[in-house]
């Protein structure tokens, strides 16, 4: 959702409704105590919700989208994709058919510092992508 325009102007705008998992919240498998996944299916089984705490209290998660890639098989680059997040990235792609801009995967970094975490999850996504230096 967004809220769009100013003053009597402003209102919301719905993009998207979807009962299920979404993908902006994958980060939640390396971070959370319990993944958005297993919340959704506690819920719909009507038993008790978990935990939504830090698995590592006072650190930041930070996920970027690994959106299309030079290699035919992205997997190919995981070592230098280990690398470049400096030994903290975690890998999760999709066993997509690789096209422009379609999601492939996911990494996230868990880190004391959120700029550090960015940069890691940037750079292995870059190694995955084919476009690091």
């Amino acid at each position: 959702m967004f809220v769009v325009g100013e003053g009597a102007n402003e209102h919301v705008l719905v993009n998207e409704l979807a009962m299920r998992p979404h993908n902006t919240g994958h980060w939640t498998i390396d971070g959370a105590v319990t993944s958005q996944f297993e919340q959704h299916l506690r819920a719909v089984l009507d038993l008790p919700l978990g935990s939504t705490d830090l698995k590592a209290p006072g650190t930041h998660v930070v996920m970027v989208n690994l959106l299309g890639s030079a290699y035919d098989q992205p997997a190919r680059a995981l070592t230098d994709a280990f690398t470049a997040g400096g030994g903290r990235a975690k890998v999760h792609l999709y066993g997509k058919k690789v096209r422009p801009g379609r999601k492939l995967g996911h990494v996230t970094v868990v880190d004391e510092d959120p700029g550090a975490a960015l940069a890691r999850a940037r750079a292995a996504v870059e190694a995955l992508r084919g476009t690091c230096d």
